[in-house]
């Protein structure tokens, strides 16, 4: 009959109507499941080599004990010792903070102003010509950087002493390095002119970044030159002000490879920094439960540091 027909295809209907969502969670749940699948791998790494590590160090920061030996529990006592005891603490954080400061104001200016200049090029031949020139530096190792300040331009018969020389300023030339007056300043200047490659293709993506209205709405109002740099091109890239600037914090704060090739800390404590003390304990002087308190110390302070800068700034 008519009326059996009808009632026929609304049931089939409704049958397709209720299969159709299991079949889309089906689907979800699938691809879901093959998204934490491709994630895990990297997920169990960074747990094994990152997470982990961390742990052992906050527990092991309460222990005093040699590599490869017994650990005897003492507490705070590092943090102690370190904070209240240990006569190298302020000298290296003093150190570390200028250090830092420093990378942080050059890093934020001499890169940025070189990639506002290659941006400003009329030929894209020539950006991309001087985007190359200033990428090949990042190829060299940090390490033979170090060794080429430290051997060819701050040596008794280096670079910079023999151009004073040539200036007639002998009274000038001294260990750079050597000199307690010179040493942390000597180490500032690694990288004059501070334009590193890194940065200054990240502000160079910044700039590209920026809406062709905005630069023609800045040249109708007649915003041009100095004043367009500071109104417009820097706010607009204040996303990449920002990674530099946490990057830069992080690095001032953990590094010490460069310190370590070149002074040793010395002379006496004038180059010291926290991170190279945490390095000599632990491997120097096997103490690596000090080490690891220092350490702690130093994932404090930047992990405070680095919350603030991306909430604030």
């Amino acid at each position: 009959r008519p009326g059996s027909g009808v009632a026929t295809t609304s049931s089939g209907a409704g049958d397709d109507g209720r299969s159709a969502p299991n079949e889309v969670t089906v689907q979800r749940l699938q691809s879901t499941f093959v998204c934490y699948a491709i994630i895990l791998p990297s997920m169990a790494l960074l747990l094994s080599f990152v997470y982990l590590p961390v742990v052992w160090a906050f527990s092991k920061s309460l222990s005093a004990f040699e590599v490869g030996g017994r650990d005897t529990f003492v507490g705070l006592d590092n943090y102690v010792e370190y904070l209240s005891q240990d006569p190298t603490t302020f000298p290296s954080l003093l150190n570390m903070f200028l250090l830092t400061l420093f990378a942080v104001c050059v890093r934020l200016t001499f890169p940025l102003i070189a990639a506002k200049l290659i941006y400003v090029l009329p030929a894209e031949r020539w950006r991309y010509l001087y985007r190359v020139v200033f990428l090949v530096p990042i190829v060299v190792p940090g390490v033979a950087v170090q060794l080429i300040w430290a051997r060819m331009i701050y040596a008794d018969a280096g670079l910079l002493n023999e151009a004073l020389r040539a200036l007639a300023l002998q009274s000038w030339t001294h260990g750079w390095l050597s000199d307690p007056g010179t040493a942390l300043v000597a180490v500032m200047m690694v990288g004059f002119p501070f334009v590193g490659g890194f940065e200054v293709l990240v502000y160079y993506a910044g700039l590209s970044g920026i809406p062709e209205s905005v630069e023609e709405a800045a040249e109708m109002e007649g915003c041009s030159g100095l004043s367009k740099f500071l109104r417009i091109d820097i706010p607009l890239v204040m996303s990449q002000l920002k990674l530099i600037l946490i990057l830069t914090v992080i690095g001032g704060f953990q590094g010490f490879e460069g310190l370590f090739i070149m002074t040793r800390g010395g002379p006496g404590f004038e180059t010291t920094v926290p991170g190279l003390w945490m390095y000599f304990n632990a491997f120097s002087f096997q103490r690596m439960g000090y080490a690891c308190a220092i350490g702690v110390l130093l994932f404090v302070m930047i992990f405070a540091l680095t919350v603030i800068n991306i909430r604030y700034f």
